[in-house]
């Protein structure tokens, strides 16, 4: 990738946590640089504090110590970040359209307006037809097309994401996959992307951040997008032997510090 100023900048990142008068840290030193327009995987063994971080930089959470810059690019009326949870996050109340619309409403922009606004982008999502519908009606993959659309719609300059596609099926993680490269292409944000699957790293990041077992710390940072190119094809991906080689490498970062966080939470309980 070629060398341009930091979007997202963390320094000595640090987060404590008081449980049952014990400390527990959940990040410790952690610096990064996360370019504008950048894709940016985050893996890790559980409990390393991949979602702590993420909501830190959605400011959700405070660090204990170091600092986060972000250049903003867009007027401040316009948010820094939207973030989709892996949890249902819709509104059970509110049509396709309506969730999709949300962060417009919140701003003040009228009916009229905020539904034309969101429109292309349920079009992109594969929700035309169903913007009338309410999230019963809805399987789970389409639940998270909405929640999808709902962050796009809001335009924010950085796209959270923390495990979006875990809870679904692999054919339809696969499709939804697909969706979200799709519409990212197009839309330019930079996102920050946590998941537990390597697979789902490499098809859609332009680099992978291994954080080691708590306290999380940077154990490497692997280089995706000058090995495959954009635009990108899920199935091309997998099909090429690149794919192979960059998961045992992967791995291989990880597969002691999942040892290690495992023995991590049997000691901490």
């Amino acid at each position: 990738m070629s060398v341009a100023a930091p979007k997202v900048r963390l320094r000595d990142l640090r987060r404590s946590f008081v449980l049952h008068g014990r400390t527990f840290e959940a990040l410790d030193g952690v610096s990064l640089d996360i370019t504008a327009g950048e894709f940016l995987a985050i893996v890790g063994p559980s409990g390393c504090g991949k979602t702590t971080m993420l909501r830190i930089v959605a400011g959700l959470d405070t660090q204990t110590h170091g600092t986060i810059e972000v250049v903003r690019a867009q007027p401040a009326s316009r948010p820094v970040n939207s973030m989709v949870f892996q949890q249902e996050s819709i509104f059970p109340w509110m049509t396709v359209r309506d969730n999709a619309a949300f962060g417009l409403k919140a701003r003040g922009i009228g009916k009229r307006q905020r539904y034309a606004m969101v429109q292309p982008i349920l079009e992109r999502a594969g929700l035309a037809g169903f913007e009338n519908a309410l999230p019963y009606q809805l399987s789970g993959g389409m639940k998270q097309r909405v929640a999808l659309a709902r962050a796009f719609a809001n335009d924010p300059e950085i796209l959270l994401m923390d495990e979006p596609f875990a809870a679904l099926d692999e054919q339809t993680k696969l499709i939804l996959q697909g969706e979200l490269l799709r519409i990212w292409e197009a839309s330019g944000k930079t996102v920050l992307y946590v998941t537990h699957s390597i697979d789902e790293a490499i098809t859609l990041a332009d680099r992978v951040l291994v954080m080691s077992a708590r306290p999380g710390r940077v154990k490497e940072i692997i280089d995706i997008a000058g090995i495959f190119s954009r635009p990108r094809d899920v199935a091309i991906v997998k099909s090429n032997p690149s794919y192979g080689e960059l998961f045992a490498r992967i791995w291989g970062e990880l597969r002691n510090e999942v040892a290690a966080g495992a023995n991590t939470i049997e000691q901490a309980a």
